[in-house]
């Protein structure tokens, strides 16, 4: 399997292979070695990969990890984002999403099979509107506006571009973002606006159950 990536990968332009590895504790040297944009990883490889992923961006937090794997479960999903894979790709994909998923983890989105992706997203919402019924969220105008262009699918390269802000400032919001929304990463931050949207509209149809969550 590793070979066959390997040969994926250098055949697709713009992309270079830098090393290889066969366990958890490889992803860790090789973070530490390299600090490369992208490493892809195997959930089933010897050692703790989970805590390895979360090694690795702590040693290089620039390095975007993708989740590639056979294992098909929510929970294992959901445990390697929360660890901090940018991306989880199931090997059953075809060698196209292989390689989409990692330009979109280059450019700081976050990935998921599309046939899979409707029962992760569904499981981390559950979660998300759970943290964020448990508190008001006052937002202030930048990050509303940042919010607002979240929802609409946009990118930071293109928040920054349309906020005319730089895009370390637009991941500075998305930092205090997460940190407003309980979230873990930036599909999270879209769940719980999405949440948080919708209870606003419920709660303007509904007068005598409005409560402090405002998103302007």
């Amino acid at each position: 399997m590793i070979e066959g990536i390997v040969t994926l990968l250098s055949r697709t332009q713009g992309l270079e292979v830098l090393s290889t590895g066969s366990s958890a504790r490889d992803i860790v040297d090789i973070s530490s070695r390299l600090r490369p944009d992208v490493i892809i990883v195997d959930l089933s490889m010897a050692g703790d990969v989970y805590a390895a992923i979360a090694s690795s961006i702590k040693i290089s937090p620039n390095t975007k990890i993708v989740a590639f794997t056979a294992a098909t479960g929510v929970d294992s999903a959901i445990r390697a984002l929360d660890a901090g894979a940018n991306g989880y790709v199931l090997k059953g994909s075809s060698a196209q999403e292989l390689i989409q998923a990692v330009e979109a983890v280059r450019h700081g989105e976050t990935y998921i099979t599309q046939s899979f992706a409707s029962q992760v997203i569904a499981a981390l919402r559950n979660a998300s509107v759970r943290r964020v019924a448990a508190e008001a969220v006052r937002f202030s105008i930048r990050e509303d506006q940042i919010v607002r262009l979240l929802l609409r699918g946009y990118t930071n390269k293109e928040i920054a571009a349309s906020l005319r802000i730089s895009e370390k400032t637009v991941k500075n919001y998305m930092t205090i973002l997460m940190q407003k929304l309980n979230a873990r990463n930036r599909l999270e931050v879209v769940i719980a606006a999405q949440a948080l949207a919708e209870q606003e509209t419920n709660d303007s149809s509904r007068p005598e159950q409005r409560q402090s969550r405002q998103l302007s």
